[in-house]
């Protein structure tokens, strides 16, 4: 991957919008994008990343990665399928985990996905008119955004790009404390029955791969 942190300017042409946890469930997307009138022109969409695994058209995510108006961050499942590709996961456990539609692929087509998975960044930072806006699948698991990009920078990287992906600490605890240094968070990742707000955190996995609504919410 080039790096754990993108960063992009303010959209001033167009309206920002982020989705909830796709998990293969693109078809919902298609939906909910035409109800808000996105202008593919104009317009951006953020993921908070498991764009694939358990819904019904995961090979989808090709497509939706190379359009130039879609952003989104590495997932735990995004990490599974790399991790899949160099031994660190067993086919049975990511088959488990709803890995199955990638199994069957041939190699050639795995390394291609992998490809653009690999790419991914852990972090998303987006200016916006009404501030900075942070993307991270799991959580910040520090309690200011400056020292998340420090940590992302440093020796440690990898342990706390991990704990990006995986965390639940904060809505486990019922943390309100938010991230200090941003307008707003958006996160995935736990399932929640609709958006929750903890302090400036907005947990958006609204569960649609099991049969709940896809949240799209804009962030500007």
């Amino acid at each position: 991957m080039t790096s754990f942190v993108r960063r992009l300017d303010a959209n001033q042409l167009g309206r920002d919008f982020v989705v909830g946890d796709v998990h293969g469930c693109f078809d919902e997307l298609s939906v909910e994008l035409k109800g808000l009138s996105f202008d593919r022109e104009i317009d951006r969409l953020f993921s908070v990343g498991d764009l694939v695994d358990r819904g019904p058209d995961s090979a989808a995510v090709i497509e939706w990665l190379t359009q130039p108006w879609f952003y989104a961050v590495r997932g735990n499942h995004e990490q599974m399928a790399l991790d899949y590709l160099v031994g660190d996961l067993d086919s049975r456990d990511y088959q488990k985990y709803g890995g199955a539609w990638f199994l069957e692929l041939s190699p050639q087509e795995q390394r291609r996905i992998a490809a653009q998975f690999d790419v991914l960044p852990i972090v998303l930072e987006v200016k916006t008119s009404s501030g900075l806006v942070g993307i991270v699948h799991g959580d910040c698991p520090f309690a200011s955004w400056a020292e998340l990009i420090a940590e992302l920078n440093g020796d440690d990287a990898l342990l706390v790009a991990d704990a990006c992906l995986y965390s639940r600490e904060r809505i486990t605890a019922n943390d309100e404390s938010g991230v200090a240094g941003l307008a707003k968070m958006f996160v995935g990742h736990t399932p929640v029955q609709r958006p929750i707000l903890l302090g400036n955190v907005h947990y958006i996995d609204t569960g649609a791969v099991f049969g709940s609504r896809l949240t799209v919410t804009q962030i500007n």
